[in-house]
This record gives structure tokens, sequence and C-alpha cells, in this order.
């Protein structure tokens, strides 16, 4: 009788047990977010590559979901993170996002109507050395353009993150990391692609971080006949919070 021989496999980035969360291939963004952290591989955001987060409808909490990486990544680059075919209408309030430590002036917002544009658009962005993150608008993509814009944010070696429709879910996308959002207070998000087993339930996420909606709704409870009190609302805006 023979022994039969030993079946462990060695311990590399893409190799992962069905079971397992797998481990990151590259370095990994903390999302800002412990929850999100723990059910992602490597603890984060993929740091190159493109993530696909899908929507049933655009709305601007969704991608403020990223904020907290985008603000990190923000404060060490030259350039601005490039928001490419953002829906009308769907600039945030100015103020919030620098209460997050992400000033507005911080993002080139890149219009772009066509499929076609906005594949080109963000891949030039992508390919931009002083541009640390691209989020792309992306309703109507292919795979092979998908494809594409995967490749090269990895050549780049910066993160892509593409927002789709919830219909695109059962597309197949070369993104490894794959999230549905489903927008309301609290943020339901489901990793259903990932390095290991999709997630059994939504996580249930803030919309916004805690000290900035308690900002917000204090800026809401104030009479517009008191200027002074707005005006210390928002300067205390104005200085970063943390996530």
């Amino acid at each position: 009788m023979f022994a039969m021989p030993s079946t462990s496999l060695p311990e590399r980035a893409d190799v992962w047990r069905g079971d397992a969360l797998g481990q990151a291939t590259a370095a990994a963004l903390p999302s800002g977010h412990p929850a999100l952290d723990a059910e992602l591989p490597g603890g984060g955001w993929p740091a190159a590559g493109l993530s696909e987060l899908l929507q049933l409808r655009p709305a601007c909490h969704d991608w403020r979901l990223l904020l907290p990486a985008l603000a990190r990544l923000a404060a060490s680059a030259r350039g601005p993170v490039a928001l490419v075919g953002a829906p009308e209408g769907l600039q945030p309030f100015a103020p919030a996002l620098a209460a997050q430590g992400l000033p507005a002036a911080r993002l080139l917002w890149v219009r772009a109507e066509e499929d076609k544009a906005r594949l080109w658009a963000a891949e030039q962005a992508v390919r931009c050395a002083d541009v640390p993150a691209v989020l792309a608008w992306l309703p109507r993509v292919r795979a092979d353009g998908l494809r594409r814009l995967h490749l090269a944010a990895l050549d780049h070696g910066k993160p892509l993150f593409g927002f789709r429709p919830a219909a695109a879910q059962a597309e197949s996308s070369p993104a490894p990391l794959r999230l549905r959002l489903e927008g309301g207070a609290p943020l339901q998000v489901l990793v259903f692609k990932r390095r290991g087993p999709p997630m059994a339930r939504p996580l249930a996420l803030p919309a916004e971080a805690p000290a900035l909606a308690a900002l917000l709704a204090l800026r809401r409870r104030v009479p517009a006949a008191a200027p002074a009190v707005l005006a210390e609302i928002r300067h205390g805006l104005d200085r970063p919070v943390t996530a």
C-alpha cells in the first residue's frame, strides 16, 4: 500500500480555499469601515485594479462609501481623484466632503456621455501618473472593455472603482471584487464576488460618518435666521473629522 502524497497547497496570494477569504494579491487600502474591511481580502479595497459597485440607482452616499480611502489617497498625491461620467445632479455638498478629509478641489469631474467616451476617459485617467484613483460610471460597458480598464489599473498600480447598475450582477466581469449597494440608512452592502465565498447576508453601514451626521442634523435644526450659528457649523465642517 502506498502513502498518498500531501495535498496541502503552497501559501500563495492567488490560491485560497473556497470556504475562506483569500489573501490580497497587492496592498490593500483600508476602507474606513472596520466591519467592511473584515469582509475584504487583505482587509481593505484592492490598491490596484477594478472593483465594481453595483447600485439600484445612482446615489451620492453610495459612492461616499469610498471617501475615507479616497481622502487618504488624495492627501498624499499631487493630482485629483478623477470622476468619469458621474450622473447629473450627483455632485455632493462640498463642505460634507471636506468634513471627511476630501476637499472638493481634489476632485476632477470628467463629463462623458457615450460608452466609448467613458472608456477612453477612464483609461486616460488611470494612465495619468498624478491621479491617485479613478471612479467611473459604466452602465453599459461590456466585459472586454472592463477587462481593458482592469489591466490598465493593475499596470499603473492604482484603484479603479466602477459604478454599474444592479442588473449587471448576472454578467461576467474581470473585477476580483464586486459589491451590491442598496441605498438607505443604514447603507446595505453585499460582497457577492471576492477571493473567497460570497457573503451570506448584506452588511449594514451608516450612510454618513457619525460626526458628519451629527453636524448635518444640527444644520437642519438651526433656523435660517441664525447666520452666526450656521457660520460656526461651516467652520466645523471645514475641519477633517474621523470617519
